[in-house]
């Protein structure tokens, strides 16, 4: 009898054991997020200070380029990264032979029609002066916001590869002037309106209430940042409990606190 309790007592010490290494296995278990150095990142550590009182760990991974980010969570390195808008993600993809998908949208981070001399649309004169970026992407990406705005008609399909000898029609004659994205905003003072994207708003201290006159519609494909994983992974119960954390009101009254309207939700 005293040899069975014992061996009971053994089994039962066992299984304890076994299962609170893996409960500890479990709780240790941390997701590598990556996101770019700035308002990502900054997001994302919000979200893992929200994760970590439900639970979840969550270790931020700060990238200063576009493409590492993709190229580590395809190789595994990654678990999520958080800090590119779709077309983006699609791009690499066609690129790279890779298979990562969108697992929810995060932030808004939405281009601009900004100006320090005229505080609408209605207000800009014929012959104005527009500052767009001079990069291909966002050159077009600025073109095709001063058409949503109703100020120029481009050719039909061009979409973000536009350029300015795609423009069609120009009832103002505005002149368009082709500037390094970084100093769009110094421009401001030299011409009359310039598009913006909200990285560079945001470094430069400006204000899109106040000198802002036109944003890019929420659903702007290049304005909606999305949270993105690896295919395979798309289903991970981890990973769309982050999804849900950052979707969660904690971080939607975080971003109103912090950005005061530079930055808002997506979702």
């Amino acid at each position: 009898m005293k040899k069975r309790k014992t061996v009971s007592q053994w089994i039962l010490g066992t299984l304890l054991f076994a299962g609170l290494t893996g409960c500890g296995q479990e709780n240790s278990t941390v997701i590598k997020v990556g996101a770019t150095v700035g308002p990502h990142a900054q997001v994302v550590e919000a979200v893992a200070r929200e994760a970590e009182k439900q639970g979840l760990k969550v270790e931020v991974v700060e990238f200063s380029d576009y493409i590492t980010p993709n190229g580590a969570l395809a190789d595994g390195s990654l678990d999520i990264n958080s800090y590119q808008h779709q077309p983006f993600l699609q791009n690499y993809n066609s690129n790279n032979g890779s298979k990562l998908v969108s697992i929810g949208e995060s932030i808004l981070m939405r281009m601009g029609i900004y100006s320090n001399k005229y505080a609408s649309l209605a207000d800009l004169p014929d012959n104005a002066q527009v500052a767009i970026p001079n990069d291909p992407t966002n050159g077009g990406r600025g073109l095709l916001l001063l058409e949503d705005a109703k100020l120029i008609t481009l050719k039909p399909g061009v979409g973000f590869k536009a350029s300015i000898e795609d423009v069609v029609d120009n009832p103002k004659n505005l002149k368009f002037i082709e500037v390094e994205a970084a100093q769009l905003p110094r421009s401001l003072d030299d011409v009359d309106v310039a598009t913006i994207t909200m990285n560079y708003v945001m470094s430069a201290g400006l204000d899109p209430k106040k000198q802002g006159i036109y944003l890019e519609p929420k659903d702007a494909p290049l304005a909606v940042m999305v949270i993105a994983t690896r295919e395979a992974d798309k289903n991970n119960p981890a990973y769309q409990k982050f999804v849900d954390i950052y979707q969660s009101q904690p971080i939607r009254d975080y971003l109103q606190q912090t950005f005061n309207g530079t930055i808002e939700p997506a979702f």
